[in-house]
């Protein structure tokens, strides 16, 4: 059975976990560390009033990050609230998933992409010239399940990097990215199916990657290996933010 987006949103905490997650209330808090949007959002875990959207909004604050909420499919009420409250809407999400055997029934081509624990000082310096610095690193070391990083080659030269772990036989993809001199050539389609048989070969039974909306180009990519959407979500924010899904 296909996961459903329920079982992907914990894929996506086990495997870009916060650096601290906090109950208050009806909510999750969570301090992110400079990780990005993902690891810094509270969730509603329960009933909630609007008093409580103040509490969180003021303990959110007091960990020196914006009043920020994560709105997963069936929130509406939430997101109408917060709508209320002068909450805008940023990075709408999809969540891509499909069965690992579509993505590994292609060899990678030899010296193509490599899985790579610990992330090399290249792969690094292809995350921080796409704006993924050390504090999403940060993230990816955290990580306690199976994981990995991902090294991609054109030419004998570094092409690209991606992160890969799995939960509950569900392995996601975070943090692709490209060099400019060599997108347009088929890297991430070879680092999906690296990640794919790194993943089979530790377990897992579905590949799956979260991926902004409005990121057309990797949208295609996603859909040109066979995946599927099955869910989304987006966030909620009182003050624009510079952070990068």
């Amino acid at each position: 059975m296909t996961p459903t987006v329920q079982s992907l949103y914990a894929v996506t905490e086990a495997t870009w976990p916060p650096a601290d997650r906090t109950p208050a209330g009806p909510w999750m808090l969570r301090n992110g560390g400079g990780g990005g949007k993902r690891v810094s959002a509270a969730t509603a875990e329960g009933d909630w009033t609007d008093d409580d959207l103040a509490a969180a909004e003021t303990a959110m604050r007091m960990l020196g990050q914006d009043a920020l909420f994560m709105i997963r499919e069936g929130e509406e009420a939430l997101d109408s609230a917060l709508d209320r409250r002068g909450y805008i809407i940023i990075d709408p999400v999809n969540l891509w998933v499909c069965p690992i055997n579509r993505l590994t029934d292609t060899p990678v081509p030899r010296v193509t992409a490599f899985a790579i624990w610990e992330p090399l000082a290249i792969m690094r310096d292809i995350w921080a010239a796409g704006g993924i610095g050390p504090d999403r690193i940060a993230v990816m070391d955290r990580a306690e399940v199976p994981k990995t990083g991902l090294l991609g080659r054109i030419s004998d030269k570094p092409a690209g990097t991606a992160y890969c772990a799995i939960s509950d036989r569900i392995a996601m993809v975070h943090a692709l990215e490209i060099a400019k001199p060599h997108r347009r050539k088929g890297m991430g389609v070879w680092l999906m199916r690296q990640a794919a048989h790194w993943a089979k070969a530790n377990g897992a039974e579905w590949m799956s990657v979260l991926c902004t909306q409005a990121n057309d180009g990797a949208n295609g990519l996603y859909a040109s290996l066979g995946m599927q959407v099955v869910g989304q979500y987006h966030y909620r924010i009182l003050t624009n933010t510079s952070e990068t899904e």
